[in-house]
């Protein structure tokens, strides 16, 4: 069965027999084991994997040799056996030793959760930072375990785990990949450098950005395309998009903001894999607002959203201003339509109704508005009529003996720029856009 594997090339079938443990830790961390490996087996078909099986054990704590029982394998062993499977994916994250151990008990590639996602970044990076950042977490995740891939390593071209940008590394030594992962991290710190003048240079000309995030599969990128138009791939898969995409979003008071849609989040996500893809995920915390995108119809959609809170409260923009969009809400039963929060901060829509697409502009127009503020401007000072414009929308205006009177729906961060010239002319008069706030 697994000496074919030496023979053949890239057009090999991975037949894979998926394993998850469990223990009472696992119950305590409040992940759900079935949902989990739900989600493992949708991975690995996204990778390209034939899921023949799934097992799953129940333990005190996890075997330090195999991570499952010793019998537990044998089992593992004739079921492979019987299913013709040569593949073996783990939920767990296993050790190099855990690896060698049970490539010789089943004589078959032995890979955990971890490598699918690489996988799967693997065959959808296409930007030169994509491609830079997935070979770094590629070669940051192999770099331990290189004494436990033995037979892996002889299956090169094998199919998942082996795919990619850095699968012609996977042979080096530790010395030479230690030296290619120090060349990947002084690309990406270029790039990263471009990315900081890019941002400082948008910040300068008072340019507004809005993240859209999400757990993976959410629809973030329908939603970029349905609101901007972007000619982006969508499909119902695990991590459809993996390089950011960046376009402009019209508001219907005339501005426009930069939407850019990030790359999904999963549960258990590579701790590897977040920081090669840090200099990406920090546009999230330049990010103005965020727009967290939920899958209204997921069962599990809780504990998506807790995934997506973790990771955004890791990378440091867990207080950014946030409206949650629970999104396809065609999907959704009624009864489970009236459990999602309302109110303030939360809008139920489908990315296709374009009745949605004018709510969410508008919730982005408002969040965004510093409120509606009056100016005082004497007849010597036109010059600060392009300012009043600058800031935001003027919706009134009035004469009042040789001064002008202004009121304007202030954008926040236009204001904090350019409200500084405005300031010895402020009006101070209730903020209405507060009290409408309050009102609700």
């Amino acid at each position: 069965m697994a000496k074919s594997l030496h023979e053949t090339n890239d057009k090999i079938q991975d037949i894979a027999v998926l394993v998850s443990l469990i223990t009472p830790e696992t119950k305590q961390s409040g992940i759900d084991p079935s949902y989990s490996l739900d989600e493992l087996v949708r991975l690995a078909e996204t990778a390209g994997v034939e899921v023949a099986e799934t097992a799953v054990q129940n333990r005190d704590k996890p075997d330090p040799r195999w991570l499952i029982g010793k019998g537990k394998v044998l089992e593992l062993r004739e079921l492979m056996d019987r299913l013709r499977a040569n593949t073996a994916i783990f939920d767990q994250e296993l050790s190099g030793a855990q690896v060698r151990n049970l490539e010789e008990m089943l004589d078959a590639k032995i890979i955990d959760r971890t490598q699918p996602i690489l996988d799967i970044f693997a065959q959808r990076a296409k930007t030169r930072e994509g491609i830079i950042q997935v070979e770094l977490a590629q070669l940051t995740y192999l770099l331990p375990r290189l004494s436990g891939h033995g037979k892996n390593l002889s299956r090169l071209g094998g199919g998942i785990g082996t795919r990619g940008p850095g699968e012609s590394k996977l042979e080096m030594d530790r010395r030479h990949i230690r030296r290619r992962i120090g060349e990947l991290k002084r690309q990406l710190e270029e790039v990263t450098r471009h990315r900081r003048l890019h941002r400082a240079r948008r910040k300068e000309t008072g340019v507004v950005q809005v993240a859209l995030v999400g757990y993976t599969n959410a629809g973030k990128s329908t939603l970029l395309r349905q609101l901007t138009n972007a000619d982006v791939y969508v499909e119902n898969q695990l991590f459809a998009t993996l390089d950011p995409t960046t376009r402009l979003l019209p508001l219907p008071g005339g501005k426009e903001v930069v939407l850019t849609d990030t790359v999904g989040f999963i549960q258990n996500l590579p701790h590897d894999l977040v920081a090669a893809f840090r200099a990406t995920l920090e546009e999230v915390n330049e990010a103005d607002l965020i727009l967290h995108v939920v899958d209204a119809s997921s069962p599990m959609r809780q504990e998506q959203m807790a995934v997506v809170g973790r990771i955004l409260t890791e990378l440091g923009a867990g207080g950014k201003p946030q409206i949650v969009l629970f999104n396809k809400i065609d999907l959704c039963r009624p009864d489970g339509l009236q459990m999602l929060p309302s109110g303030e901060g939360y809008l139920k829509i489908s990315a296709y109704d374009e009745r949605d697409l004018a709510a969410i502009r508008e919730a982005v127009q408002r969040r965004l508005s510093g409120g509606t503020k009056s100016f005082r401007i004497p007849a010597e000072r036109g010059d600060l009529a392009s300012v009043l414009y600058r800031i935001g929308d003027v919706v009134n205006q009035q004469m009042d003996e040789a001064d002008m009177i202004y009121d304007v729906n202030v954008n926040q961060a236009d204001f904090a720029k350019y409200g500084y010239q405005l300031a010895p002319f402020a009006v101070q008069k209730p903020d209405v856009h507060e009290e409408t706030n309050e009102s609700r």
